[in-house]
């Protein structure tokens, strides 16, 4: 199938899934739809191996499209967005980033929700979403488990960006390379992967899982009731993301 704002392929194992919506790939209702159709079509692929995704443009994400993130559109975007883990969730496959430049906001949570994570030496990687009043959901589900609470925590409420090296002291991304070497580096990371049976990686994957007792769908639903019914709900997340597209410093109620 041809989309507009990505490209697919599945090959030998492999289902590689380009961002492609210059200049930096903001996701937006129309692309995460485009990413879930894939994702929902390879659901039960029994040859699938590993799932990939990279990005062409001047960097992997930027991250999610503020415009919709406010009023009316809010539910669906957080709806639509969310659903890219879930059907990532329930492939119970492996899954990988190759990041590059910006990896930010959801662009962030897209790639450190990946089993894997290959970025080039040039990739910032942060969730500033509070900085404009919101946080990020995702990143607040999964950081933690990452990489701990404690540094977690400094991410997600600062806001503040970091760059490849330090993303891999945290234990964030799993390999830093070369900027002209990161599609072929990713490559060869992934090659061990696609030469084992798609059904032991499965159920390796699962007991991975099974043994951090770490179900997705509970705690993101708890996580999307905050967002949804309390966030929202106040004055400084509207005036934190409409001072980000108007381009002016957010004005505080605390309320």
């Amino acid at each position: 199938m041809s989309y507009e704002h990505i490209q697919v392929e599945l090959k030998d194992g492999l289902g590689t899934i380009t961002l492609n919506r210059p200049p930096v790939n903001i996701l937006n209702i129309a692309m995460m739809e485009e990413i879930n159709s894939t994702l929902k079509e390879w659901q039960g692929m029994k040859d699938l191996k590993v799932v990939l995704f990279r990005a062409r443009g001047k960097c992997f994400s930027a991250g999610v499209d503020v415009g919709e993130h406010m009023g009316g559109l809010a539910p669906k975007m957080i709806e639509t967005f969310h659903n890219i883990f879930r059907y990532m969730d329930k492939l119970g496959i492996p899954t990988a980033a190759s990041v590059y430049g910006s990896c930010l906001g959801g662009g962030c949570e897209l790639a450190i929700f990946c089993d894997v994570v290959i970025a080039s030496e040039s990739a910032k990687l942060g969730q500033p979403e509070i900085q404009v009043g919101v946080f990020p959901p995702i990143a607040a589900q999964v950081m933690p488990r990452i990489i701990g609470r404690k540094a977690a925590s400094d991410l997600v409420l600062s806001g503040r960006i970091i760059g490849a090296e330090e993303a891999l002291q945290m234990g964030l991304v799993n390999r830093v390379v070369k900027e002209e070497d990161l599609e072929k580096e990713t490559r060869e990371f992934l090659r061990p992967y696609l030469k084992l049976s798609a059904e032991v990686l499965r159920l390796t994957k699962k007991a991975i899982t099974v043994g951090l007792m770490d179900d997705l769908e509970p705690s993101l639903q708890a996580i999307e009731d905050i967002y949804l019914k309390e966030l929202m709900e106040t004055h400084d997340a509207h005036e934190g993301l409409n001072a980000f597209l108007e381009k002016r410093k957010p004005t505080w109620k605390n309320e």
